[in-house]
């Protein structure tokens, strides 16, 4: 009999408590009902485990590191032994010939069955020779793995988007994974890193309803990309109320006022950073008082400097700045980045003008 991601817990001593805790938790981070709390744990209870190839191209590693370091010790006890009886890399014992010949033996017995989730770019330059995995160029082995796969992830910003790799001038001509897999839909999850709980999720639903998850318009999962770190920022009051960090230790920096104008990318950046955050939800980025550097949208390496605020000119025919990714499209950063400035300047107008009210009231008084 197949073992079941729940054979797998009992086996390692996770308590039936615990595994209904990270069903719960995994299905309000997904978004779903009590309900689908109770799909993923009949689907774990059922199901077979589905086996997960994990490949590296160009990268630093930073998604394996992230993934390991998940907050919940159910995460990494199941998927992550998962995947070392698997395919990977950096985890598995297995080196050389031998993960190879693993790796083929994956394939053919999972054939049409199996994960492909591939951390890193690829490379095109010279035929792919700057990327070798196994002796041979990495686009080639992607091809090779991905034909067979049920679905393909690509985790982090190097395999969704290229990340520093494909920056200019890209010498190497490094390529996000789409690029190199075009006969089957590629599930793109940027970060740089991605969130560990956001990869488990993506996981846990493959899982539990065997299809690609709902996507917005450039392949991202929707219910981690659907809305821009801004939106739900606990500086946003700040932001509306015109209160801005100048430059950093500033006593607005002290106060804890929005990031905006030191360059944070929050407004134009879609990902759940202010909702899951980081280590078992203590902080993230913009809570430790750097700006959003933009790390889970395309070509962000290329934008500018990370310490220099967006455009200050609202192009017209755009409204205001509750655009989602799908409306906004491929320019969200451009028009999004406008419509942020120009709203920033109204609330620091509307601001001037209050305190001038506020002015005029004194004296009269």
């Amino acid at each position: 009999m197949t073992e079941t991601y729940y054979d797998l817990l009992r086996r390692q001593g996770i308590s039936r408590r615990s595994f209904l805790q990270f069903c719960s938790l995994t299905a309000a981070s997904l978004g779903l009902s009590k309900a689908g709390a109770q799909e993923i744990v009949h689907a774990m209870q059922t199901k077979p485990r589905l086996p997960v190839v994990w490949l590296h191209g160009m990268e630093c590693t930073c998604c394996t590191e992230s993934f390991i370091r998940s907050s919940h010790p159910l995460v990494s006890d199941v998927l992550l032994s998962m995947i070392s009886l698997d395919f990977q890399h950096t985890t598995m014992a297995a080196a050389g010939h031998q993960a190879e010949e693993r790796l083929e033996e994956i394939i053919k017995k999972h054939k049409g069955e199996y994960i492909l989730a591939i951390e890193g770019s690829s490379c095109l330059a010279d035929g792919g020779i700057h990327c070798m995995s196994g002796g041979k160029p990495f686009n080639e082995k992607l091809r090779h793995v991905a034909k067979d796969a049920k679905f393909v992830i690509s985790w982090g910003s190097c395999a969704s988007w290229g990340c520093v790799q494909a920056a200019k001038p890209n010498p190497t001509q490094a390529v996000p994974v789409h690029k190199v897999i075009t006969d089957k839909p590629v599930i793109k999850v940027p970060g740089c890193p991605p969130i560990p709980e956001v990869m488990t999720a993506v996981v846990t639903y493959l899982l539990t309803y065997g299809r690609v998850p709902p996507l917005d318009a450039q392949g991202r999962p929707k219910m981690f990309y659907s809305q821009r770190i801004h939106d739900k920022c606990y500086r946003r009051p700040h932001f509306d109320a015109g209160q801005f960090v100048e430059k950093f230790d500033d006593e607005g920096a002290r106060m804890g006022y929005c990031l905006y104008k030191v360059g944070c990318k929050g407004p134009t950046t879609y990902n759940a950073c202010s909702t899951i955050r980081w280590n078992d939800g203590l902080s993230f980025p913009i809570q430790s008082g750097h700006g959003c550097i933009g790390c889970s949208e395309d070509n962000f390496w290329d934008k500018g400097s990370f310490y220099k605020h967006l455009p200050t000119i609202l192009p017209p025919g755009w409204g205001g700045i509750e655009a989602t990714a799908n409306k906004v499209g491929l320019t969200a950063v451009a028009v999004t980045g406008a419509a942020v400035a120009a709203h920033a300047a109204l609330s620091a107008i509307q601001q001037v003008r209050s305190k001038s009210s506020n002015d005029k009231l004194a004296v009269k008084e």
